[in-house]
Parts: C-alpha cells; sequence; structure tokens
C-alpha cells in the first residue's frame, strides 16, 4: 500500500500539503494526479494508493473530484471509500474519509 502525497514545494525542499495556494490550478493538480496514478501502477501492478486529505474538506474535495469522473475513474481502477465502520465500493452519495485506488489490469 502506497499513500498518495502532493503539496507544495517550500524553499528548504520540503513539502507543505496544509498550504492554500489560491492560484487557480486545482484542475491541473488533479490531472497531474490521474497522471501520476496511471504511470505508478504501470510499474507497481499490485499497488494499492491510499487518498486522504490533510483535512475534511480536502478529503471532500477530492470526494467531489472523485465522483465527477467516476465512470472514466471505473474503467481502469477500483475504488474504495473509508467510513467508520470499514472500507466499501465507492458510492456517490456517501461521505468518506479516505479513499483506496487500485489499477485493474
Amino acid at each position: 500500500m502506497y499513500n498518495l502525497g502532493f503539496g507544495d514545494k517550500l524553499p528548504s525542499g520540503d513539502y507543505d500539503d496544509t498550504v492554500i495556494s489560491n492560484n487557480g490550478d486545482g484542475k491541473k493538480v488533479l490531472a497531474t494526479v490521474a497522471a501520476t496514478l496511471y504511470t505508478f501502477t504501470n510499474k507497481y501492478k499490485e499497488a494499492m494508493i491510499h487518498i486522504e486529505g490533510s483535512t475534511k474538506s480536502r478529503t471532500r474535495l477530492y470526494q467531489i473530484g472523485i465522483t465527477k469522473y467516476l465512470d472514466t475513474i471505473r474503467e481502469d481502477f477500483e475504488i474504495l471509500g473509508e467510513t467508520e465502520i470499514g472500507w466499501e465500493e465507492f458510492e456517490s452519495n456517501r461521505n468518506y474519509n479516505a479513499f483506496l485506488i487500485k489499477r485493474k489490469f
């Protein structure tokens, strides 16, 4: 299992996943994440990727993005959502604490 993490690069070279950039590149970031998932899972075919926002509102934002492209995502990936009682197949009308994605081959 792998954790997907991303954020703004700091002058020190570290990354901060709590920064709110407000630079309007949200769609570009999500497209980059999607491309990265394909590249990573091409190499690590059995990988499960854990996705969770650094805040509840960020996790909700990720869920909105997943829901928007759910049909496309499901063509190539299995996706689960974490509830208080465990993991289940992702459903658009549920709130989740985190997500697990695994590539279909």
